[in-house]
Formats: structure tokens, C-alpha cells, sequence
């Protein structure tokens, strides 16, 4: 299969018809200069160059990674791309595809040493680019921290209406429906709540054991009874302090065996 001319056009607004057609011009007099009868148009007719995503350019982008371009002329860098980043990405992918990438305006051609060392400039002025927007992003999130505002996404879900309505046993179906969220959201609610619910439950396990220690009390299941603390934490200080004496005479013997005598 013989590859192609593509001849790329771009006009910003629809009545911009002038401007179309003068670019259309310039290209086909490159082409006649060139001696080249066969070659392809593709045109986006009111798009904003900022956008890099256009019905013409995506179109004949994606032949280009098919290998069906041998070349792709513009009239100026502007009509391809407007951002650095963005002509830089283009470029490599042209590089990749090994189609050549001319710019008539410019004069600008890549397969000449102009046309590499232009392509290594501004790979090197991309990445000062990417490296200015990540500056002005942190320094953004730094001034809004400063002033109390919140970063990141605002949470809409209602998290106390979909923990009451689990501990209810209310399906996700019906707490999404209820609570007016998705599944995905009583998911991570659900996930957070539990992890709270545990480390809870640690604190509060390890608040016990500490108290016990503490009064030395001889009996302090009885204590704890007494104190009304649910059963399940009881048995866990009471198999923890079982766990703890049996660690302590295995310590003490030697880690030889023993026998107990009622």
C-alpha cells in the first residue's frame, strides 16, 4: 500500500471561510512545488486550537499510526497545535510512524537538521513547561490550604444516613436508593466505617488491658463486669491476659512444659 500526502487545515470559528480556503491554497502550491498530484485534506472548521482533540485531526492522526501517511503538511504549527506539549506529542508520534512533518510557514521540515534540532528544543521546552504547571498547581494548593479551603472533591454522599441504615442490615440497593447515591459510595462508606469501627474497638480493647494492669485487680473480668463492658470485648482482654500469662511462665520455665493440678 503507497502512503500518502496529508494536508492539514484547521479555521477557529465557522466564518472564517477566507481563512480555509488561503491556507488551502498555500498547501497546494507546496504540493505543486513538490510535484505532488496525490495527497489528502482533512479539515476542522471552527475548533479551537487548544482543543486537542478534533473530529479532521483524531481522523487523520489515526491513520498516521496506521502507516498510511508518508507526510503531513500544515501551514503553520498553530493550525496543528497550539500548546507545546501538545506539537511535541504530535511530532514523536510522526517520528514513530517515520511520516514526515512540514510546516510551511515556518519552513520548518523534520527531516532536515533543522527540523531535528527544532524537534529536540522543544522537547527540551515541554519539559519546562510540564515542570512550570506542576509548580503553579502545588503553589495553588499550597495558597488554598493556607486560607482553610478544601482540596480535593467535595463529598455529597450522606455518610451518617448509609452507616445507620448498614448497621439496619439494609442492602445496598435499598441504602442507595434511600440515601440517593450509587453503590460505589455505600461501598466506601461501608469500607471507612468498618476500619473506624475496628481501630475503635482496638482503642478501646487496649484502653481495658492498660486499666486492669493498672489496679492489679484480682479479678478483672469481674471489674470490667461491673463497669458494664460489652461481652465480646471482655473475652478478648480475658483471652489476651490469658495469652499473656501463659507467655510469661513459658518465659519463667525455660520454655519447658508444665502440668496444672485442680
Amino acid at each position: 500500500m503507497s502512503r500518502k500526502t496529508f494536508l492539514y487545515i484547521r479555521v477557529s470559528t465557522l466564518d472564517q471561510q477566507n481563512g480555509a480556503e488561503s491556507q488551502a491554497r498555500a498547501l497546494l502550491e507546496w504540493c505543486s512545488r513538490n510535484n505532488i498530484t496525490e495527497y489528502e485534506t482533512f479539515t476542522d472548521q471552527g475548533i479551537s486550537g487548544a482543543k486537542e482533540s478534533r473530529p479532521a485531526l483524531d481522523k487523520m492522526m489515526e491513520r498516521v499510526k496506521n502507516l498510511e501517511a508518508e507526510q503531513v503538511i500544515v501551514f503553520a504549527f498553530s493550525r496543528f497545535a497550539r500548546s507545546t506539549m501538545h506539537l511535541l506529542k504530535g511530532l514523536q508520534i510522526f517520528k514513530d510512524c517515520k511520516t514526515r512533518f512540514v510546516s510551511i510557514t515556518e519552513q520548518i521540515d523534520t527531516e532536515s537538521s533543522m527540523g531535528v534540532a527544532m524537534f529536540t528544543i522543544l522537547g527540551s521546552l515541554a519539559q519546562l513547561e510540564r515542570s512550570m504547571i506542576q509548580e503553579r498547581v502545588k503553589a495553588g494548593m499550597r495558597n488554598a490550604k493556607a486560607k482553610g479551603k478544601l482540596i480535593g472533591r467535595v463529598r455529597k454522599r450522606n455518610s451518617a444516613l448509609i452507616e445507620s441504615l448498614l448497621e439496619a442490615g439494609l442492602s445496598y440497593r435499598e441504602i442507595a436508593r434511600i440515601a440517593k447515591c450509587s453503590h460505589g459510595s455505600v461501598h466506601a462508606q461501608k469500607k471507612e466505617f468498618l476500619a473506624r469501627k475496628a481501630k475503635e474497638r482496638q482503642e478501646q480493647l487496649e484502653q481495658m488491658t492498660k486499666e486492669m494492669s493498672e489496679r492489679k485487680s484480682e479479678n478483672p473480668i469481674a471489674t470490667m463486669k461491673a463497669m458494664k463492658v460489652s461481652d465480646d470485648i471482655i473475652q478478648q482482654v480475658q483471652t489476651k491476659i490469658e495469652t499473656e500469662a501463659r507467655n510469661k511462665v513459658h518465659e519463667v520455665t525455660g520454655g519447658q512444659s508444665y502440668e496444672t493440678y485442680d
